[in-house]
Parts: C-alpha cells; structure tokens; sequence
C-alpha cells in the first residue's frame, strides 16, 4: 500500500466515525468511491497520522498537517488563527487593510446604484427584486436550465470533459448555508437549505456557477484524472484542507470571468465579495480578543440587513467552530485572490489558472506559483482590532 493509500484509509475511519456520532464529515468529496473503513477514534487517528507524517512530503505533508491540526483543535487545542489557517487552508489570515475594504465597498455601491438601488438596509430586498424573484419550488428547474446553459462555457474556459450525474435535494438545516454540495466519484449532490434559500433568476445562474460547475463538475474532473493517473494528492476532500480556498475563491469569481456584462449578478458578486471582507475583519478580530458585541456592531454597521441571529451564527462560527474557524477564511481569501484575477484583465494567465483548477486541487502556494505577481492569499495585512465600518 502507498503512503497516500494508507492516509486515505485512516481518514476514512476517521469519516466514518465523525459519522456514526452525528457529527459534521470529514469527507466532502470521495474522489475515489467505493472505499469503506472500520471507524477510528479521533486520538487513535491523530497518533496513526502522526507516525506517518515523517515519510511525507509535498502536497501528501500539507495535508497531513492539516489534519493534524484540525484534528487538535478538535481535540481540545487553540492555536492561535494565522498558525490554525496556515496549517489547515495553507495560507495566511493577515486580512485586508481599511482603504482597500473601502475600496471594494465602492465598487459594490456603484454597482447597485447602476441598478437605482441604494445603499442601506433595503438594498439586499431591492437587489433580490432585480434579481427576479422565483418561489423555492421552481429552484431545481431554474438550476438544471442555468447549468445547461452556462456548462458549454465553463467547460471551454477550463477544458473540462468529465461526466457527472446531478441529484437536487431540500432539506432544512440550522446552518449558516443555503446550497451545499457533496458526493462521490462522478455523482454530484446538490442540497438546498430551505430554512436559508431565497431564490432568484440571477441566483440560479449564481449557484450553476458556484455549486454544480464549479465545486460538481470540478470534482468530477479530478475523479476522473485521478482514475487515469496515479495521482500524489489525497482524494479524498475536506473543507479544513488547503485546496479549500481554490476552490471556494474560483466558485464565487466564476461570474466576473463569464458573464461581466451581467450587471445584475455582477452587483450580487459584488456585494457578497464586499461582505466577505467585512467578515474577515471580524474573523481575525474575534480572534484576538474584541468582544462578541464589538464585532456584532461592526457588521451590523457594515450589512445592515443582517440580523441579531444571522450576525450571532457568523461570530460563533468564526470564533467557536473549530472546523469554521479554519473553512470560513477559505471564502474571502480565495474570493479576492480570484477576483485580482478576474480583474487582471490578462487572458493567457486566467486561461493557465482556470484550466489547472480542474486537474487538481490545487493549495494556496499552487496559487502563487501560477501567479507569482499576484496577491497574497489571505490578505496583505490589516487591523487586528476593530475598525470603523466602511461610511457608505
């Protein structure tokens, strides 16, 4: 057995045991079904992993250690954030400075006003009005047409040939999602949240990008790269891992790099990269001791329409969660990343970078090496105390 066979069997224990006591899987995507292990303790995971990190290197190392640490923290550890986000999504949680925040939020504020929308608590309600409202039960049919019609494009821009069978579910889940997608091998499965969907024309072309064509037919495609070839990365994907922040970055972008002109769902992107920002300030705030009402202030200034409970979820996820403690920060990191992309206006370099997306997954340092004049993942730097929310 390889060393990579033998990670992937004791995390599949560990999978298998989460499981078995209702707690959240480790295994998001199995890109090599089939495979099946006795459950396994999160110790006795954490010392069989440990004895083999040694003989590791490469790709097969950092994910090890991100299991290590996620599985410390799971444990009982509190490493400090940028140590936590570094060994799990492999990248820094430096953050992004104040102006550049503004900056952003001035876009996202010139973007509605296109739309005659302004500012202020009711601009999330006019812009869904924009967006063409659709009743939650029209949302499988408007999804599968929007992913007929956009697969041809997404499947040019990345060279994507993999096979893959959608299967749209509801449920009703007290999480911070509206859309989650999972599965195995070349079965993809869409679930939406109907305790958090609101649904629109523009959302169904939103998630056919994000969740079906972007992690779905993503995933699929390394499945099947993975059954050609002897691969060196685990195939077996986890959100706590460093290939995370690609693959949550590419599926938020996918719109600027398709559909610019769309001014309607441009707006959308925009708002929801501006909230990942202001999020991010609260990540690493609540991280290094502000109070849960100061950070509840803060995005309560910044997104008005947030609500006392939605904003109270986003702080225990940031601060309490161990495994959203280290998923949350793939949002934002990889949304600016591949927005900086998206906006670079070079198309060689976004052809490069879309097309290996889709034949591996890729970590944040894969990342730079396509793009060595790019920006840091996760941010160059900004406050670690509380600023002022951006004046809109």
């Amino acid at each position: 057995m390889s060393l990579r066979d033998e990670v992937e069997a004791v995390i599949r224990a560990w999978d298998a045991y989460e499981v078995e006591h209702g707690e959240a899987p480790v295994i998001d995507f199995d890109c090599d079904p089939g495979g099946t292990a006795a459950p396994a303790d999160r110790l006795t995971v954490l010392r069989r992993l440990t004895g083999l990190r040694p003989k590791a290197s490469g790709v097969l190392a950092a994910r090890i250690d991100a299991d290590l640490a996620y599985l410390g923290a799971l444990l009982g550890e509190r490493r400090p954030l940028d140590e936590y986000i570094r060994e799990t999504q492999g990248c820094g949680a430096g953050g992004w400075p104040e102006e550049y925040v503004a900056e952003r939020a001035e876009q996202m504020r010139s973007a509605l006003g296109e739309l005659g929308i302004r500012w202020g608590a009711a601009a999330n309600a006019e812009l869904r009005e924009a967006e063409g409202l659709l009743d939650v039960s029209d949302a499988p049919d408007a999804i599968r047409e929007a992913v007929s019609e956009l697969e041809p494009v997404v499947r040019e821009a990345t060279g994507s040939t993999a096979p893959y069978r959608l299967t749209i579910e509801t449920a009703e889940v007290d999480a911070y999602w509206a859309f989650w997608l999972d599965g195995a091998g070349q079965d993809v499965r869409l679930q939406l949240n109907l305790r958090n969907v609101e649904f629109t024309q523009a959302g169904a072309r939103q998630f056919a990008l994000h969740e079906v064509l972007g992690h779905g037919l993503q995933c699929a495609g390394y499945t099947a790269v993975a059954a050609a070839e002897e691969v060196p990365w685990v195939r077996l994907l986890s959100i706590h891992a460093p290939h995370q922040v690609m693959q949550e970055g590419l599926a938020q972008a996918w719109p600027l790099f398709l559909l610019p002109e769309d001014k309607v769902l441009i707006a959308r992107l925009r708002v929801a990269h501006y909230c990942q920002l202001v999020l991010a300030q609260v990540h690493v705030s609540i991280n290094h001791g502000a109070s849960a009402v100061e950070c509840a202030d803060y995005l309560k200034a910044a997104v008005p329409w947030w609500t006392e409970e939605t904003i109270a979820r986003y702080l225990a996820d940031r601060g309490l969660n161990q495994q959203h403690r280290t998923y949350m920060w793939a949002y934002p990191a990889g949304f600016d990343w591949f927005m900086a992309l998206a906006e670079a206006d070079d198309a060689e370099l976004s052809r490069r970078v879309l097309r290996a997306t889709y034949q591996a997954p890729l970590t944040p340092s894969d990342l730079a090496e396509l793009w060595p004049s790019g920006p840091p993942v996760g941010g160059p730097g900004g406050p670690v105390r509380l600023p002022k929310a951006p004046v809109l």
